[in-house]
C-alpha cells in the first residue's frame, strides 16, 4: 500500500508522502479540473455567453492522464437521472483511479444554491427567501438535507452559499443573496455552510469580495466602494463563515476592486483571508476567471502571466476546465518566472481536502463513494417537507389594512386569479434551479419534479372559493393584448388576487438572475399596468409580487387591500403561498431587502449615514422606502413592553451587555414574531449608518400570550474600521451607545442609550462576531 493511503498516518505526514511522489505535471493536474460538455443540448440557451474561457483545452482522455483535480457538475449539466449519473461519475473516477499513475480521485462538484442542482432534485427556495426566515436553525436544517442528497451520490463539495451583500438591487443576483444586512447575511450563510458541512460535503463561499456592489449594478462591472465599505460591509459575513463555519472552500468574485481583480489580489485571498482570518481550505476560482485576467480585466498579456498572478494572489483551483493552470502555468515554472514553492502550497492545500474528504483512503472506491447499489430518492417527502416550511416562513405580509386577507369563502365567494406567476410554476424557481439552468437547452425535455402553481394550489386548499383565471401578461415584454380580459375577470369577481414578478433565467433570458441585471426598479414588462387595470374596477385588490429582487410598488400598493411579497419560493412555492393566503399559516417572513416606494429610488439600502437618508431641503429625491429592511406584518399584532438593560447601562468596551424585553401577542390568532436588536453609534471617526442589526430572535405565542426575548451583546459587535486602508485597525470607541428594540427597522417599539467605558480598543480577527 502506496503510504499516503495510511488512514493510521497524520494528515501533514500522508500529504507529505505523497507531495514527494509526484511529478511537477502530476501536480499540476491536481489544481485543475475536467468539465464533460459533449452532447449538452442544443436549445439557443446558454449555461454562461463566456464559452472560450469555459472551454476545455483538450479531451478527456488527454485531460485526465495524469489526474484531476476537480470533476465540474457530472449531473448538473445535462438531464440524467441519479444512477445515469453515478454511472458517468463512476466512469470517470474509475479512469483516475485505475489508469493513472497514482490513482488519485477527483472532488466532485456541483450547484446547490436552491438545492442540488440535479434533475429531479429538490428545488428549495431562493437565498433571499432563506433570509426571509431570519431563522438560522432552519436554514441549517435545509444545508443539511442538500447535502445529504449530494454525498449520497458521490459529490464532494457545493458551490453555494452567496455571502454578496446587496448593495443596488438592480443587481441581476440579488435573487442568490441574503439580502442587504452584513450580519444576517452571515449568520444565515454560516448555518448553511455548518448544514452542508455536517453531511462531509465541502460548503464554497462566493463571491470573494464585492460582486453585489458592481458599479451600475452590472453583472462583471468593476467594483468602486472605499475599503472601509469593504472591510465593514461586505467582508463580514465571509469573515464569520471562515471563523465560525470553518468553511472548506472560498471562490473569486469576477470583478475587480479600484483597478484590482479579485482573482489576482494578493491581500485579499492571502493577507485577509488566510492570514488575517486563518483560512485552511482551497480557494478555488468562479468558471473561467483565471483566463479573464488576460481576455476581460487585461493584466496578463498570456495565459501564462494569468495563471503566474492568480496562483501567486492564492488562487489554488482552476474552474470549470484547465486552460491556464496546465501547459501555460508550467510554462512559467520552467522559465523561472513562478517561485515552485507557490505550486506546492496549491497542491498541499488541494490533496489536505481530499485526504479530509477520503479520497486518498486505501479502501476508497467510485462506487462505494458515489453510493452504487443504494436507492436514492433527490426529492423526497422529507425533501419537500422542508422546502414548503422554509418557503412558509419566507412570506412576508407587507400590508393588509383592507383585512383582505386570509382569503374566506363567506367574504370572497369568487376570486379573480390574474396575473403571470398565477398559473405558473415557473416563476417560483430561482435561475440556479436546474429547471431554469440547464434545462432550456433541452426544449420539452420533463422538470422532473412535481411543480404545482399557484392556482392549482390554492384550488386544492380552498375548495369552496371559484377561482376565476385570466393571464393578463407575460412577465417581460410590451404585449397587452390581455388585460382587458384580466380587467372583466377582476370586474365579476368579489376579490383580485393579482400575482406579478419575475420569471428567473440565466443572461437575458429572464427578468431575474445571473447577467438579468435591471435599468430600473419598475415591475417588468405591462405588469404594473395590470395591477393597474385591476384596481381600476374597484375591486379590492390583493397584490402578491413573485419576485428575485424588490419592486419599486409606490402608486400601486397604497391602493391595494393586501400586498404580499415572496421571494421565488421553490418547488413548495404554490403550497406554501396558498397556506399563507388561507390563513392555515400565520405569515412571519421580514424583509432582507427594502421594497423601495419609486423605480429610481436605488441604490438605497438602509445602511445609511444621515446624510444616506433623504433630508428634505438638502435633495429633491426621496429615498424614503416604501417598506424598511426587517418589515413583516402578520394575520395577529404584537406588543413590546419592558425593556431592560443590564450592568446598569455602564458597558466595558471589552464587555458584554444584556438586552431584553417582553413581547405579547395582542391579536386573535396564534402568530410568530421576530424581534430586532438595533444599535446607533451617534458620535464615531467616521460617518456610520444611523442602524446597525445587531441581534434578531422568534418567537412563537398564541393570542394573549407573552414571553421575554433575551439578548447578549458584546461591545466587540459595535467595531468600525478606523483606518484609511480598511484592512486592519477595528476599533471599539468608548461613549454612548443607542440600543434599539422593534419588529423592523422602521418600526422600533423601545429604546435606551448604553454607555461604553473604558479606553478605546483596537480589535482584530479574534473579536466577537455575533450576539448570544
Amino acid at each position: 500500500m502506496n503510504h499516503w493511503k495510511n488512514t493510521e498516518l497524520g494528515a501533514d505526514e500522508r500529504v507529505a508522502a505523497l507531495m514527494a511522489e509526484m511529478t511537477q505535471a502530476e501536480k499540476l493536474a491536481q489544481l485543475g479540473s475536467y468539465w464533460a460538455k459533449a452532447n449538452v443540448g442544443s436549445g439557443d440557451a446558454r449555461v454562461a455567453p463566456i464559452e472560450e474561457a469555459l472551454a476545455a483545452r483538450s479531451g478527456e482522455s488527454e485531460a485526465l492522464a495524469l489526474g484531476i483535480g476537480h470533476l465540474t457538475r457530472p449531473y448538473g449539466t445535462r438531464p440524467l437521472t441519479p444512477e445515469e449519473g453515478r454511472t458517468e461519475l463512476v466512469r470517470l473516477q474509475r479512469l483516475l483511479t485505475d489508469t493513472t499513475r497514482l490513482g488519485i480521485p477527483a472532488i466532485v462538484h456541483e450547484e446547490c444554491l436552491t438545492g442540488f442542482a440535479a434533475l429531479g432534485a429538490t428545488v428549495y427556495p431562493t437565498p433571499l427567501a432563506w433570509a426571509a426566515t431570519f431563522d438560522t436553525g432552519l436554514a441549517e436544517r435545509m444545508g443539511a438535507a442538500i447535502g445529504r442528497d449530494m454525498a449520497s451520490v458521490g459529490v464532494h463539495q457545493g458551490l453555494a452559499p452567496v455571502l454578496d451583500v446587496v448593495r443596488d438591487y438592480r443587481w441581476g443576483r440579488v435573487e442568490e443573496t441574503l439580502g442587504e444586512d452584513p450580519y444576517l447575511t452571515g449568520l444565515i450563510g454560516t448555518a448553511y455552510v455548518r448544514g452542508v458541512q455536517s453531511q462531509g460535503v465541502v460548503a464554497t463561499l462566493k463571491h470573494f469580495a464585492g460582486h453585489a456592489a458592481s458599479r451600475g449594478a452590472r453583472n462583471h462591472a468593476p467594483v468602486s466602494i472605499g475599503a472601509r465599505e469593504m472591510a465593514d460591509v461586505i467582508l463580514p459575513p465571509f469573515e464569520m463563515a471562515v471563523r465560525e463555519g470553518a468553511v472548506g472552500s472560498v471562490m473569486n468574485t469576477y470583478t475587480d476592486q479600484d483597478g484590482v481583480p479579485a482573482c489576482a489580489d494578493v491581500s485579499l485571498l492571502t493577507t485577509v483571508l488566510r492570514e488575517q482570518w486563518g483560512f485552511t481550505g482551497t480557494v478555488v476560482s468562479d468558471y473561467g476567471s483565471i483566463a479573464f485576467l488576460r481576455t476581460m480585466h487585461r493584466v496578463a498579456a498570456t495565459d501564462g502571466d494569468a495563471a503566474r498572478l492568480a496562483l501567486t494572489a492564492g488562487m489554488d483551483v482552476e474552474l470549470p476546465n484547465t486552460r491556464c493552470y496546465g501547459a501555460p502555468l508550467a510554462g512559467e515554472l520552467d522559465a523561472g518566472r513562478l517561485d515552485p514553492e507557490l505550486l506546492d502550497r496549491a497542491v498541499e492545500r488541494v490533496l489536505r481536502q481530499k485526504l479530509q474528504l477520503g479520497l486518498l483512503d486505501a479502501d476508497y472506491t467510485p462506487e462505494a463513494d458515489a453510493g452504487v447499489g443504494i436507492p436514492v430518492d433527490l426529492d423526497s417527502p422529507a425533501n419537500r417537507a422542508l422546502a414548503r416550511t422554509v418557503a412558509e416562513r419566507s412570506v412576508v405580509l407587507l400590508a393588509n389594512e383592507g383585512a383582505a386577507l386570509p382569503l374566506e369563502p363567506g367574504r370572497t365567494p369568487v376570486v379573480a386569479l390574474v396575473g403571470p406567476g398565477a398559473d405558473d410554476p415557473g416563476t417560483f424557481l430561482g435561475c440556479y434551479s436546474f429547471p431554469n439552468h440547464v434545462l432550456p437547452k433541452y426544449p420539452g425535455h420533463p422538470d422532473g419534479l412535481a411543480l404545482p402553481s399557484l392556482r392549482e394550489a390554492l384550488t386544492a386548499e380552498l375548495p369552496d372559493i371559484t377561482f376565476v383565471h385570466e393571464q393578463g401578461c407575460e412577465v417581460s415584454g410590451g404585449d397587452r393584448s390581455g388585460l382587458p380580459a384580466a380587467a372583466r375577470a377582476a370586474a365579476s369577481a368579489d376579490l383580485a388576487l393579482v400575482v406579478v414578478g419575475d420569471r428567473s433565467g440565466m443572461f437575458g433570458n429572464g427578468t431575474s438572475g445571473e447577467g438579468c441585471d435591471a435599468p430600473d426598479l419598475t415591475l417588468p414588462g405591462v405588469q404594473a399596468q395590470l395591477v393597474e387595470e385591476a384596481l381600476d374596477t374597484g375591486v379590492p385588490v390583493v397584490l402578491l409580487v413573485v419576485s428575485g429582487r424588490p419592486y419599486a410598488l409606490g402608486g400601486l400598493a397604497e391602493r391595494c387591500a393586501a400586498v404580499v411579497q415572496a421571494f421565488m419560493p421553490g418547488e413548495e412555492g404554490g403550497p406554501a403561498l396558498a397556506r399563507v393566503l388561507a390563513g392555515r399559516v400565520s405569515p412571519s417572513g421580514k424583509l432582507p431587502v427594502q421594497i423601495p416606494a419609486g423605480p429610481g429610488n436605488n441604490p438605497g439600502t438602509y445602511l445609511n449615514p444621515p446624510l444616506g437618508r433623504f433630508s428634505e431641503g438638502i435633495s429633491v429625491l426621496d429615498n424614503t422606502p416604501l417598506h424598511p429592511f426587517g418589515h413583516g406584518l402578520s394575520y395577529t399584532t404584537f406588543g413590546y413592553e419592558d425593556l431592560r438593560i443590564g450592568q446598569d447601562g455602564r458597558v466595558p468596551t471589552d464587555g458584554f451587555v444584556e438586552v431584553s424585553c417582553r413581547v405579547r401577542n395582542t391579536g386573535g390568532r396564534a402568530g410568530r414574531e421576530t424581534v430586532q436588536l438595533y444599535y446607533d453609534d451617534p458620535v464615531a471617526q467616521v460617518a456610520r449608518p444611523t442602524q446597525h442589526l445587531v441581534a434578531f430572535d422568534s418567537v412563537e405565542l398564541e393570542p394573549g400570550e407573552s414571553a421575554r426575548v433575551s439578548f447578549t451583546v458584546h461591545a466587540d459587535q459595535t467595531s468600525y474600521t478606523q483606518d484609511a486602508s480598511g484592512r486592519g485597525q477595528r476599533v471599539v470607541d468608548p461613549g454612548t451607545i443607542r440600543l434599539m428594540l422593534g419588529s423592523s427597522s422602521g418600526d422600533i417599539r423601545l429604546a435606551a442609550d448604553i454607555e461604553l467605558t473604558g479606553p478605546q480598543r483596537r480589535v482584530g480577527a479574534d473579536r466577537r462576531l455575533r450576539h448570544a
